[in-house]
């Protein structure tokens, strides 16, 4: 199978308190490199996004590591690539920063990949792509069925001038999931994604008759909720989390992503590839990176 990965390229920069920083891939990174592990050896991944010029070799480096994936699909950027910056503040709080935001991926370098049996668009920056080109996405994909899973992820946050984040109702929601098979958000973006301030349940009322099949609430160590509609009956499918506290849960929402798209084409039921995608999400939770060799097995066991 192929599963085609859209999505800003990121760099998190993290500062400390002693004044230095550390700045590595992030992002769509876990949910690429979830990928490639999951994949058997039939199976290729092509993410489709542009890098600034003094990362592209790095990038490229990045991937060589996983032979399921096939990088003809980056493209480079001139300037900078986007960065996400995360300061402390008062030992807890996490104030989040994005710099050098690329234009819009176009539909053009979008399409020679659109020949795959999955595509996973998942909201980087919240500026990815525009509605225009999701339009020409399925336009494209319909007639043959191919599944599209919808992280929406930072189209919920506006930016600041001095480039932090906020959340904000995004009017235009219902056009973004129409006719998009699945969409996933955790709970504090679903809380915010629409101008009425929906609950859970409402929100999925409103959102699946838009012909999507399956929403997925994120909850952390709290589990995952999908949210399905069968004979026009809502159901609600629950998922226990593990209440202990991790030290790293960035990435983890793009490890479920992920594993939510390759199981639900695997397994072709909702039901399952929740849980999968929530125990792949766990993993990588406790073990970080270290979780993407025991991913393939996981893989190999659908």
């Amino acid at each position: 199978m192929k599963f085609t990965v859209i999505g800003h390229c990121s760099f998190d920069v993290h500062h400390r308190s002693d004044g230095t920083e550390e700045r590595k891939p992030g992002g769509i990174f876990f949910a690429i490199a979830a990928l490639a592990s999951f994949a058997g050896d039939e199976d290729s991944v092509w993410p489709v996004f542009g890098v600034g010029t003094k990362d592209l070799e790095l990038v490229k480096e990045q991937f060589s590591r996983y032979p399921a994936i096939d990088a003809s699909g980056i493209f480079q950027l001139e300037g900078e690539s986007n960065e996400v910056h995360f300061f402390p503040q008062d030992g807890t709080t996490i104030i989040e920063c994005s710099k050098n935001i690329a234009p819009p991926i176009p539909f053009a370098n979008i399409q020679p990949y659109l020949t795959t049996n999955g595509i996973l668009l998942n909201m980087i920056s919240g500026l990815d792509i525009t509605l225009e080109t999701l339009d020409e996405i399925r336009l494209a994909i319909r007639e043959r069925n191919i599944p599209l899973h919808l992280d929406l992820h930072n189209l919920t946050l506006g930016v600041n001038s001095d480039a932090s984040r906020f959340r904000r109702a995004v009017s235009d929601w219902r056009r973004w999931c129409f006719m998009v098979d699945s969409v996933q958000m955790n709970e504090e973006e679903a809380a915010g994604l629409t101008m009425e301030h929906y609950d859970e349940e409402m929100l999925a009322k409103q959102m699946l008759p838009l012909m999507v099949k399956g929403m997925c609430i994120t909850r952390g160590g709290k589990g995952a909720t999908l949210f399905r509609q069968d004979h026009k009956q809502i159901l609600r499918n629950d998922v226990a989390g593990d209440q202990r506290s991790f030290s790293n849960v960035n990435g983890c929402g793009d490890v479920f992503g992920a594993a939510f798209l390759y199981f639900s084409c695997r397994k072709k039921k909702l039901t399952e590839a929740l849980v999968l995608a929530h125990n792949a999400a766990h993993e990588f939770a406790v073990e970080g990176e270290k979780a993407f060799s025991a991913f393939k097995k996981l893989g190999e066991a659908v």
